[in-house]
C-alpha cells in the first residue's frame, strides 16, 4: 500500500470549512479533507479564512501528506477527515 499525490490540487471547502485534496494508491483514488482545527494546530494563529486555510496546507503540503498516509494505512478507506487528533 503505497500512497503517492501526484496532482498538486487542493480546494477549498465552504461547507465544511477545510482544504480537500486527493491521493492515490496505484489506480485507486482517496480523498482527504484537512478540517480547520487541524489546520489551526499547524498554525496556530491562523485566521478561518479561506485563502489562510489554503496557504497553511501549501505551507505544510509535506507535513500533510505525511500524516494522510499514515491516517491512510490504517485502513485503506477511499475518504478520510484529516483531524486535530491526527495533527
Amino acid at each position: 500500500m503505497t500512497l503517492n499525490f501526484p496532482n498538486s490540487s487542493r480546494s477549498y471547502d465552504a461547507v465544511r470549512k477545510g482544504v480537500r485534496f486527493w491521493g492515490h494508491d496505484r489506480s485507486m483514488e482517496a480523498a482527504f479533507f484537512v478540517t480547520t482545527e487541524a489546520l489551526r494546530r499547524i498554525a496556530p494563529g491562523m485566521r478561518s479564512e479561506a485563502a489562510d486555510l489554503l496557504r497553511v496546507f501549501d505551507s505544510n503540503r509535506e507535513r500533510i501528506y505525511n500524516i494522510a498516509t499514515k491516517v491512510y494505512a490504517r485502513d485503506g478507506r477511499d475518504a478520510y477527515a484529516l483531524i486535530a487528533a491526527d495533527v
